[in-house]
This record gives C-alpha cells, sequence and structure tokens, in this order.
C-alpha cells in the first residue's frame, strides 16, 4: 500500500498489485470486509480492535503502528490476511485525513463510519455514505455525541 496524489486528495491510499497495477480501495469494499469479519468474529470485538488502530493513527506509517496492526490481526485466524488489510487500508485512510490541509474532523470521520457500520447496525452503503453533503460541524457534533 502507498499514499499518492488522489482526484480529490493529496494523500489518497492505494493498494499496489504484484503486477504493478493499482487501485485505491473503495469504503464501501473494505467496509463490507469488515462487517463479513464482524459477523464471524463479533462486532465489538472488531470495533475495540479498530479503536487500537485509530489510536495509533497519527501522521504517518510507523514501525510501531504496523507491528499494532500486525499483532490485533494475528488473532483473527482464517480471517487473519483480511483483518491485517482492512486495518491498514482503515490506518492509512485516517493517517490520510489527519493530514488533509485545512481538516476539522481528521481521523474521527472513520471512525464515526466504522462505529456506525459496526455498532449502530448500518448498512454497508449506508455507512459510508451517510455524511455525504453534511458539513463537518453537523459530522463533529455526530463524532461528540459518540464520545469522540
Amino acid at each position: 500500500m502507498e499514499f499518492d496524489q488522489g482526484r480529490f486528495d493529496e494523500h489518497c491510499v492505494y493498494e499496489v498489485q504484484p503486477d504493478g497495477g493499482r487501485s485505491a480501495p473503495s469504503d464501501v469494499g473494505y467496509f463490507a470486509g469488515l462487517l463479513r469479519i464482524a459477523r464471524a468474529r463479533g462486532e465489538n470485538r472488531v470495533y475495540e480492535d479498530f479503536v487500537r488502530v485509530f489510536e495509533v493513527s497519527e501522521t504517518e506509517v510507523t514501525e510501531t503502528s504496523v507491528e499494532v496492526i500486525r499483532l490485533l490481526s494475528e488473532h483473527y485466524g482464517s480471517d487473519e490476511p483480511s483483518a491485517l488489510r482492512i486495518f491498514l487500508i482503515l490506518h492509512m485512510g485516517m493517517i490520510a485525513e489527519n493530514v488533509k490541509k485545512n481538516t476539522r474532523l481528521g481521523k474521527r470521520i472513520k471512525r464515526l463510519g466504522v462505529h456506525a457500520l459496526l455498532l449502530e447496525g448500518y448498512s454497508v452503503d449506508r455507512a459510508a455514505n451517510f455524511m455525504r453533503g453534511k458539513g463537518w460541524r453537523e459530522i463533529d457534533a455526530m463524532c461528540r455525541e459518540r464520545g469522540f
């Protein structure tokens, strides 16, 4: 995975394929994978692990943050590769949100989507898109209501 210029953001996350091709993961795509894992392993457990990833996601990928994610993912058995991939995507996505110019929400925007998906029962599509068109103050209030 790597950061590069995207259509809208300076720090877009890309997954690089063995053949050199790359694509930007979609919220709907990795939320669907996260929900599948959560249904098998427990929504609260996956959310708690996500919060640990949230806590280590600041302004850059570090050896420590990657190690935390690797260790968390080891506990997912046959879902380990998917958990590792999704937690890394979320980690890098939260870093991208944190370094975005003039951000008011930073990484909390990702946490709100994951919270809605895993703890509030939103569908994948709704969790990935319900914030579209809302102003930062409204989203900030939703985050604060949920304690973050």
